[in-house]
């Protein structure tokens, strides 16, 4: 029933606007793209276990909905190519028939086949098939149902009722509202870490600064040399602790149109009490369903430590790890306009909304504000653009992961705590826009 009255309040949004205040907060619930992540696991970097861990108990991007499937880590060895599939990536060489035999494919390391070794797991583990299987809620019978459909789409259950009687067994009906709309924007995302140790850069680093810092000071007295050279030994001893991490995220969408939709609700839909054992076989064997590469981006962060850190090294390594995800995720979101979030304001005088620097916001950062309708009869739901607005300057929430200690800053000095207190973003750019609109970053 409360579906009910929210989908009832949406559309009115068609007609008559927003009748609240206007510079009242609101909970609207609005159609999130949906994200299933994971990590590749390897044994190449320290505290493995430690990063795993952290990044299976960081908390869930808030701006998707959580599609999550099972594993959420695997090793691309396990994947090995064949000499068909290195075909694709490797010319033959007189060097590569030395290395791989016949083939003449040059043997190369996992990190240039990793797009394929990715695709591989995806393939073998039938992942995106796992992920249209959580769409529709299917069971160990082969059944589905539209619950997952109808919530995350904003629907009545009387809605998709009237929906599914018109369709009959096809779900032509279905597929013109909830499903166009809301699965194609079901997306994975792979993450890839790798550690280095900080101490031999700093050590090479220290190395030359000193040859350079003689050079600059041949002829002076051995004094002031001695001198330079302990502010050179000072910056080392900051910098030679812990690990500098590098994550990769590759972003992947699950392919869903009109013929995959089709086959899938004409040879595969079966609800409980109409089970079909040849619907149920075609969906376990079908291959149908697919992922496809969409892009990647990359991030970069110190782990270090101090003699006024109090955190223990799992401890640094687990607020590193989660925050570099937040990271890459915010480069990803800003990078590819099939991936941006839409946020509802939080109110509207002054402007707000729940985002900071989790999202990557800097000041002056710009979002197109749209208004959501959807259509009463289809379900399908538009947006009207109406207007930009900016991040105000000194306004942006801090709402990066924390674990409750001080803050301490990459050369191992601690951070004043925020004395504003901001708990949301402030925007500038009218006085025209109400709680509940939804905004989505522009260019």
């Amino acid at each position: 029933m409360k579906h009910f009255y929210l989908l009832v309040f949406l559309i009115s949004l068609s007609y008559t606007g927003f009748s609240q205040s206007k510079d009242q907060p609101t909970e609207i619930k609005y159609r999130r793209s949906s994200l299933h992540t994971m990590v590749l696991e390897s044994d190449k970097f320290p505290q493995k276990e430690v990063v795993l861990a952290a990044f299976d108990n960081a908390p869930f991007p808030d701006k998707y909905n959580n599609h999550v499937i099972g594993s959420k880590s695997f090793n691309p060895a396990n994947y090995a190519l064949t000499a068909a599939e290195k075909s694709t990536l490797y010319k033959p060489s007189a060097a590569g028939t030395a290395l791989s035999g016949a083939s003449g494919i040059i043997i190369d390391s996992v990190n240039k086949e990793l797009p394929l070794r990715i695709q591989k797991y995806f393939d073998n583990e039938k992942i995106a098939n796992k992920l249209v299987s959580k769409w529709f809620n299917r069971q160990s019978d082969g059944s589905f149902d539209y619950n997952l459909v109808a919530e995350r789409g904003v629907f009545n259950a009387t809605f998709l009722e009237n929906k599914a009687a018109q369709a009959s067994s096809d779900g032509q009906a279905i597929l013109k509202t909830a499903g166009f709309e809301l699965i194609p924007n079901t997306f994975v995302i792979v993450n890839k870490f790798k550690f280095y140790p900080n101490e031999p850069v700093a050590a090479a680093i220290r190395e030359a600064s000193k040859i350079e810092m003689a050079k600059k000071m041949e002829g002076k007295p051995q004094v002031m040399i001695d001198q330079a050279y302990k502010g050179i030994d000072a910056v080392y001893e900051k910098t030679k602790e812990g690990y500098s991490i590098f994550a990769a995220s590759y972003l992947y969408r699950l392919v869903w149109n009109d013929s995959i939709a089709t086959i899938f609700f004409t040879d595969m839909y079966m609800e409980k009490g109409s089970i079909d054992p040849k619907k149920k076989e075609a969906f376990d064997k079908s291959n149908l369903f697919k992922l496809e590469f969409v892009g990647d981006e990359n991030a970069a962060g110190l782990v270090t430590f101090s003699l006024k850190e109090k955190r223990t090294e799992a401890q640094v390594i687990t607020l590193a790890t989660t925050r570099i995800i937040d990271n890459v995720y915010a480069k990803l979101q800003k990078k590819y306009d099939v991936f941006k979030t839409k946020t509802p304001l939080f109110t509207g005088n002054p402007i707000t909304a729940k985002i900071g620097l989790k999202e990557g916001l800097e000041e002056g950062d710009k979002f197109e504000v749209l208004e959501q309708n959807i259509d009463p009869k289809t379900g399908v739901s538009s947006y009207n653009n109406l207007g930009t607005i900016k991040v105000s300057k000194g306004m942006i929430w801090d709402n990066r992961y924390t674990d409750g200690l001080p803050e301490i800053s990459e050369t191992g000095e601690e951070v004043k705590a925020n004395t504003n207190n901001l708990d949301r973003t402030t925007f500038d750019g009218g006085k025209k826009f109400y709680p509940g609109l939804l905004i989505r970053q522009i260019k």
